[in-house]
């Protein structure tokens, strides 16, 4: 099948061009191990190019009002959605998730650009009565400068969405580079820049070296602020860079998601929904729960229907219509998840469904969702995130217990809560230490609501009005009027 988009070279000044080195990447469809294509890897000098080029367009891009900078961020979105079915088919071959998934990826990506389109016109500044007479203090809003961008695997589009979207509406210039196994999702979102009507420079699209594109960033004093999605262990490594120039960042980091369940909620139900919130993306999203709290009173029938649903989960190649769960995205990932099994087995816990390769498959990295039982507090699985479609079940008597155990991580992105007792569920949002709570809810993420987590999970939100304010400086004049 073709792939949608028509470019496989970096993205600089406006003009698609193969990197100084003429080097290629290939790219691979985890569910066949195939090359689906080769895309261009630029340099250090192509890095700086692109630089340059932000610099260049960011006068004039922002003074641009932000009615105008909106009709071309709405454009984007509307071009998201017509070329919609084949973005969708394009991100199933090279990051394997079911093409319903994917596609429902580009379509909150088109939403996050409208969304920020109407919010641009939002960044309103202050006046401020002044408590000496002839004086007039007034807030204003500055766009941060260029911003790069830097994108994770698992949601290759939506993500840069989230950090190109509010930098452009409010005026910033990017420089953005995807992770190199999933380049082609937003080679696709930029080409809707460009035939958006985009002007040159504003938005640079670079592949190649992480390191190399990190360090010439953090180097260069006309980059002011790093927007970043990945790991923690990366993201702390930002944090040291970022300091020698103080620049700002936004860091949205790993997670380690509990799920509780209360006697009081329909254990069938909620089985079924926690069963497809974990193995949406083969559990490979940074809100995905991945620690199951349920009380004691309903974790037989729980886990058995957790079971049950597990083992229906059809897996198959993305493209298949039939598909619900497709293959890991890569061979290291899928190692990982069998060491965190091993792991696990080692210290006691059962294995109740999966928990190996998928034997139905030729090729392709394809892993059989897995429903562990009886674990240890010291599995690895309770502790490292786990980006991998396991789902551990555990028990619990007391509020204050299942509240100290969720809390019992250095992470903080995201927390489950299903109940129907009001009192249990605010004493739960109040006490949780998370920056996203789903109550009854396992889907909580929308562009108008603000993302991010406490802890090690980052700094910052991303989405919402506190989405835009991460690409805005705060500027505060004083006037004294003549007498």
């Amino acid at each position: 099948m073709a792939i949608a988009v028509q470019n496989r070279q970096l993205f600089i000044n406006g003009k698609w061009a193969d990197g100084a080195a003429g080097k290629k990447l290939a790219v691979e469809n985890p569910a066949t191990e195939d090359t689906l294509a080769e895309v261009a890897v630029g340099t250090k000098d192509d890095i700086h190019k692109a630089i340059d080029a932000a610099a260049t367009a960011m006068p004039a891009w922002m003074k641009l009002t932000a009615y105008d900078r909106a009709k071309i961020l709405k454009k984007t979105a509307d071009l998201l959605r017509e070329r919609a079915d084949g973005l969708a088919r394009t991100m199933t071959m090279e990051q394997g998730k079911p093409v319903v998934e994917a596609k429902g990826e580009v379509m909150a990506t088109a939403d996050t650009f409208e969304w920020f389109a109407e919010e641009g016109k939002r960044a309103y500044g202050q006046i401020i009565p002044p408590s000496v007479p002839g004086k007039r203090h007034l807030v204003l809003k500055h766009p941060v400068g260029i911003v790069g961008s830097i994108g994770p695997w698992n949601f290759p589009m939506m993500l840069q969405a989230r950090k190109i979207a509010p930098a452009l509406a409010v005026g910033c210039t990017v420089v953005a580079k995807p992770a190199s196994q999933t380049p082609l999702s937003l080679i696709g979102l930029f080409e809707c820049l460009q035939d958006a009507g985009l002007p040159a420079g504003c938005a640079n699209l670079f592949m190649g070296s992480a390191s190399e594109f990190s360090d010439a960033l953090m180097a260069d004093e006309r980059m002011r602020k790093i927007s970043f999605t990945g790991s923690t262990a990366v993201g702390k490594q930002l944090m040291r860079q970022a300091a020698d120039q103080v620049k700002r960042l936004s860091l949205e980091l790993g997670g380690h998601a509990p799920f509780i369940v209360f006697p009081d909620a329909d254990p069938e139900v909620v089985a079924k929904a926690a069963v497809l919130g974990k193995f949406r993306n083969n559990g490979q999203v940074c809100i995905s729960p991945s620690r199951f709290f349920v009380h004691k009173d309903i974790e037989k029938k729980f886990t058995e229907v957790a079971v049950e649903e597990a083992k229906k989960l059809k897996l198959g190649n993305g493209l298949d219509a039939d598909t619900v769960v497709g293959p890991m995205f890569e061979k290291k990932a899928m190692d990982a998840t069998l060491d965190l099994i091993g792991d696990a087995a080692g210290k006691g816990a059962n294995v109740l469904t999966g928990g190996k390769r998928s034997d139905k498959f030729g090729k392709g990295y394809f892993f059989e969702p897995t429903v562990l039982k009886g674990l240890n507090s010291n599995c690895k699985i309770l502790t490292d995130e786990p980006f991998a479609p396991v789902m551990p079940i555990l028990d619990f008597s007391k509020i204050d217990d299942v509240i100290a155990a969720a809390n019992n991580t250095k992470y903080g992105l995201a927390a489950y809560v299903f109940t129907n007792d009001l009192s249990i569920a605010m004493k739960m949002a109040e006490g949780i230490e998370a920056g996203i709570i789903g109550v009854n809810d396992p889907v909580p993420a929308a562009p108008q609501c603000p993302f991010g987590g406490m802890k090690e999970s980052g700094l910052g939100r991303e989405c919402a009005h506190e989405g835009l304010e991460a690409y805005l400086e705060t500027k505060y004049v004083s006037m004294k009027l003549r007498d």
